[in-house]
């Protein structure tokens, strides 16, 4: 006789009992408060598909990643999201611009984790204002008709603004984890898996093999219950080389080397390159020396080279984060290209890409 199992006793108080706990809103709440409707649904939907179009070798645009290190005054991103999207009007047959709306900012050791944990910047760590706020701006942002991108840090945040994301990023910390890949599978925004903080490009191939294949993983559905997530996989992704401990790795032997290994692997040879972090050795102005590298690559016909990534703000450097003196429009993370370098790169990359 097989011995039965004991009953669990049912939990009598569901709601934390420790200190310094609170309570969020459910993804599904804060949809609800912040809301997308049919247009827009649409708009996001025809964002996604334009990026696919680039992956898949249908449309020769450069797709170009671009905007604030990381969103800490609403404000000022939504001011440069303007200029943005006038910019990509003008540009808009050579490039497919894409806005970076970067609301986590993973963390080596400690510091500001980004406008969803700590909107106003001192420490009191208003989630609940923070995922709100980050929402709002993410959803003006693409009412102007750009594309949303941002990076995905922890997977419990995700479903708060997911279905507002045409691109997002798995940086390098991270695109090891079997936890954000397993998300990544089942995301319908575009995904870019960056190369280890090493250099290597294998923990970024494995992770495209592993998202693109259904997975069943614990997760947390949309009301904050936890569930087991069952995924079809995500095809549309592709390597972001940001260069690593050894330099940068935008350079057409590197590339070369990128491709070959994608396509030993079966994979679609699609490479963005982040002309930032390494690639500049960590000197924003630096970032233009990569672009015009990249553009030289793709006119000598390097097809696998589809986007690259670039840090910009209305105004150039970076500041402490410093409430008492912060500059508008300035970056309080890396270090950014200011909104006229960016303008002036843009618009000659798509002149270069015209003359081709």
């Amino acid at each position: 006789m097989t011995a039965s199992l004991p009953q669990l006793e049912p939990l009598l108080d569901p709601t934390p009992t420790r200190q310094n706990e609170n309570i969020l809103p459910s993804p599904v709440e804060l949809r609800r408060q912040v809301p997308l409707d049919g247009e827009l649904r649409q708009t996001i939907a025809q964002h996604r598909q334009a990026i696919q179009a680039i992956l898949d070798g249908k449309d020769e645009r450069l797709l170009v990643v671009v905007g604030p290190c990381s969103v800490h005054d609403p404000r000022a991103a939504l001011e440069y999201a303007e200029r943005l999207a006038a910019l990509s009007r003008r540009v808009e047959d050579r490039l497919l611009l894409v806005m970076r709306v970067y609301v986590e900012k993973p963390r080596t050791t400690v510091g500001w984790k980004g406008l969803a944990y700590d909107p106003h910047l001192d420490g009191s760590d208003d989630m609940a204002h923070g995922l709100a706020l980050s929402r709002r701006l993410m959803r003006d942002v693409a009412a102007l008709g750009l594309p949303v991108a941002t990076e995905l840090l922890q997977p419990m945040a995700a479903a708060y603004f997911d279905d507002l994301l045409a691109w997002a990023a798995i940086g390098a910390r991270t695109t090891e984890s079997q936890i954000h890949r397993e998300m990544a599978s089942g995301l319908e925004a575009i995904v870019g898996f960056k190369n280890a903080t090493h250099g290597g490009v294998g923990v970024a191939i494995d992770a495209m093999r592993a998202a693109a294949q259904g997975h069943r993983h614990f997760g947390m559905d949309l009301h904050g219950r936890p569930v087991m997530h069952e995924t079809q996989g995500n095809p549309h992704t592709h390597i972001v080389l940001r260069g690593g401990d050894g330099g940068p790795n935008y350079d057409a032997e590197s590339v070369v080397d990128c491709r070959r290994q994608l396509e030993g692997a079966g994979l679609r040879p699609n490479l963005m390159v982040d002309c930032s972090h390494a690639n500049s050795r960590k000197d924003h102005r630096r970032q233009s020396e990569v672009l015009l590298d990249v553009l030289a690559q793709r006119l000598a016909g390097e097809t696998a080279l589809i986007g690259v990534m670039l840090e910009s703000h209305l105004n150039e450097g970076k500041q402490a984060l410093d409430l008492e003196a912060l500059r508008y429009g300035v970056s309080v993370t890396d270090a950014c290209l200011g909104w006229e370098t960016t303008e002036h790169l843009l618009d000659h990359a798509a002149a270069r890409l015209r003359d081709q």
